[in-house]
């Protein structure tokens, strides 16, 4: 199987900073005082800001009670400047394009009434067409993925918008790609195994555990190492993770890749907690349904935002406490979106379908009206905190790589918004207004 002629992901943290625990924040933080003894005065600490999807402006200010950044900070979130520094740069200075005013609504879709989210430009339609296109490529003819009846439905995700929109700082299409193919697989398994395309409850824990090993590869004896090979053909969605995770694997570095796989793992125990739910016909209270989509969300996503922008968060520093938090809460809202949007969907589909909303009005004895209200305020809390925690980490941990990952996690989360907000094909809004 051809490879991405991609390049080997490349970290511009100083090799001092890719050490353990505290020598790595004690780095970072003396390099912020280099940095600002070189470049002059400390500029003054920024206002809230919304964190653009294709601009890197500053992180929004911190909550009462975080952390205050230093300073200098301003500077050193906004990235390196000087000779030879362009490039590691999300967009050039020079190129950088206004953020875009906030809208109502689109002719591609209205947002949902009160959400809080932050409005992108609109995802570069080269880029949109190209992707489009090498990841049906790659459904047809290497995975063999989908029969001919489910083309539609492919083509309606628009994958290749989602994709774009939500990394606008991969340096290239091959790189996109790497997102696009594991996001096509994820969907996969997650409609033949659980839910629209023959997806049951019944039997899902051994299909995801044989899944599995097609991201987490089985080492056994010579004679049964064939069976297993041999079955990472046997449906669609092992062959997709399959083949996405190859690709994923020799542009990653192992840290990032083996980060993928412990989220992968969290994302399956998400499905089981969901699917025993379903066995027994019982609907879990807010918290423990909350509790499921932590691992049941969009997570693995975000996550590798590193490897798609074509550099690396160097694996103590994805691991510290405070980013685990952050990309936490970005899989927790992000998927806040989705009950919201796909709500009307899931009312028409089979059976009773769990979704935020479905919970709160269950469990809280709401109207399906207020619930659904309800479950917007929830997600707006769950934005704030992100923002409020990402720019917390951003002032203890002042590494240019850190507030750039933290930028590509918010591109991703607004990104990911856009699609929903845009994709009429799949969604549309209950008439709760």
């Amino acid at each position: 199987m051809p490879a991405p002629e991609l390049p080997p992901p490349q970290s511009s943290l100083p090799e001092t900073a890719a050490h353990f625990g505290a020598h790595v924040l004690a780095s970072a933080a003396a390099r912020a005082r280099d940095i600002t003894a070189a470049t002059g005065g400390p500029p003054s600490v920024p206002a809230p800001h919304p964190i653009s999807a294709s601009v890197p402006p500053p992180l929004p200010a911190p909550a009462a009670g975080s952390p205050v950044p230093g300073a200098g900070l301003e500077r050193i979130l906004r990235g390196p400047s000087g000779l030879g520094t362009a490039g590691l740069r999300l967009v050039p200075r020079e190129e950088a394009p206004a953020s875009p005013a906030p809208q109502a609504g689109t002719p591609e879709g209205k947002p949902v009434p009160g959400l809080y989210h932050h409005p992108v430009p609109e995802p570069d339609p080269v880029r949109v067409e190209e992707v489009s296109r090498k990841i049906k490529a790659w459904a047809l003819d290497e995975v063999a993925l989908y029969p001919d009846d489910w083309e539609e439905q492919f083509d309606g995700f628009s994958v290749g918008r989602y994709m774009v929109g939500c990394h606008p700082d991969a340096p290239t299409v091959d790189h996109l790609m790497l997102a696009t193919r594991l996001m096509v697989a994820e969907n996969a398994v997650d409609d033949c195994y659980c839910e629209d395309h023959g997806g049951s409850p019944i039997g899902l824990g051994e299909r995801l555990l044989l899944a599995h090993t097609a991201l987490d590869p089985l080492h056994t004896t010579q004679e049964y190492q064939p069976h297993w090979a041999k079955s990472l053909h046997a449906d669609a969605p092992r062959r997709a993770y399959r083949s996405a995770m190859e690709y994923f694997v020799r542009a990653a570095s192992p840290s990032q890749a083996d980060r993928l796989r412990h989220d992968m793992a969290r994302l399956h125990l998400g499905y089981l907690a969901e699917a025993a739910w379903a066995q027994l016909d019982h609907v879990p209270e807010v918290w423990e349904y909350l509790a499921m989509r932590q691992f049941n969300n969009f997570r693995p996503c975000p996550t590798i935002t590193d490897t798609v922008g074509g550099y690396e968060l160097p694996a103590d520093l994805h691991a510290q406490a405070g980013m685990q938090k952050v990309i936490a809460l970005a899989g927790n809202a992000t998927t806040i979106v989705n009950d919201l949007y796909s709500y009307t969907k899931e009312l028409d589909s089979p059976g009773q379908h769990l979704n935020l909303p479905v919970v709160i009005a269950e469990r809280e004895g709401l109207s399906d009206r207020d619930a659904y209200l309800k479950s917007v305020e929830v997600h707006n809390d769950l934005m704030h905190d992100f923002e409020s925690e990402s720019a917390a980490l951003a002032a203890e941990c002042p590494a240019p790589q850190v507030s750039r990952f933290l930028r590509g996690v918010a591109a991703w989360v607004d990104g990911n918004h856009a699609w929903h907000q845009s994709n009429t094909y799949r969604y549309s809004l209950p008439d709760f207004w």
